[in-house]
């Protein structure tokens, strides 16, 4: 059996696809169990991570960051849509578009200022060019 140098490996991947199905790599949360002799894999329970719910939760004076009962939260981005005679309002995903309003809604002083320093540059490149025209 050979070892493979250095160099090579570098070159290795350390991905499942590459390598055969028993290669695990993991996630860095540490193992739950181990592996049997026949391939198995058994959990030991001593490692499980388990949480601990506080007690009387309805004198708990610490509140949820999300609550049941606020209705589902709707998409601002959306299509009308007319089918049979009814108009219906369909979300839709976040758009290309909507990324560019997005962005020149937020920089939009950035956007003026560039449109002033070419309208600037044009008057320059404007009067040089009138400066340099042979009079007659």
């Amino acid at each position: 059996m050979f070892k493979p140098s250095q160099p090579m490996m570098a070159r290795l991947r350390l991905t499942t696809k590459q390598i055969n199905g028993g290669y695990y790599k993991g996630n860095r949360t540490g193992s739950m169990g181990y592996f049997a002799k026949n391939g198995s894999y058994v959990i030991d329970w001593k490692k499980v991570r388990t949480y601990v719910v506080p007690e009387n939760l309805d004198q708990f004076k610490l509140t949820p960051f999300v609550t049941k009962r606020m209705p589902p939260t709707k998409s601002k981005y959306t299509n009308e849509v007319v089918r049979r005679g009814r108009t219906m309002t369909i979300e839709r995903a976040f758009g290309g578009k909507d990324y560019l309003d997005m962005w020149a809604s937020d920089n939009g002083q950035e956007v003026l200022e560039q449109e002033r320093l070419e309208s600037k540059a044009a008057e320059k490149a404007a009067e040089k060019s009138k400066s340099t025209k042979p009079t007659q």
